[in-house]
């Protein structure tokens, strides 16, 4: 059974940190483009970050660029997504996926980030 499961959210005040976590199992996690994505109170599903197989390129949403920087550890299956500076508009469900991020069954459960002060 695939498992993705995301860790790190919490409140946060303006301008602070936090790092999410996403622990996969059950494919073939190296062989995966990984990607964040987000949803925010009473909006729809926006793409934060991808990081690629093998070369590692990390592709980022022009909001969190600059702020937010995506890697990958094969070796435990595991995603992490570092973020900088953050603002209120940050605010949101957090889910990490495989492949095809805009399939429902690609993504885990989701962790809540809030950036209040």
């Amino acid at each position: 059974e695939e498992q993705l499961v995301e860790s790190g959210g919490g409140l946060v005040q303006p301008g602070g940190s936090l790092r999410l976590s996403c622990a996969s199992s059950g494919f073939t996690f190296s062989a995966y483009s990984m990607s964040w994505v987000r949803q925010a109170p009473g909006k729809g599903l926006e793409w934060v970050s991808t990081i690629t197989p093998r070369r590692l390129t990390g592709y980022y949403a022009r909001s969190v660029r600059g702020r937010f920087t995506t890697s990958r550890d094969d070796a435990k299956n595991t995603v992490y997504l570092q973020m900088n500076d953050l603002k209120p508009e940050d605010t949101a469900v957090y889910y990490c996926a495989k492949g095809r991020w805009e399939d429902e069954q690609n993504r885990g459960q989701g962790t809540q980030v809030t950036v209040s002060s």
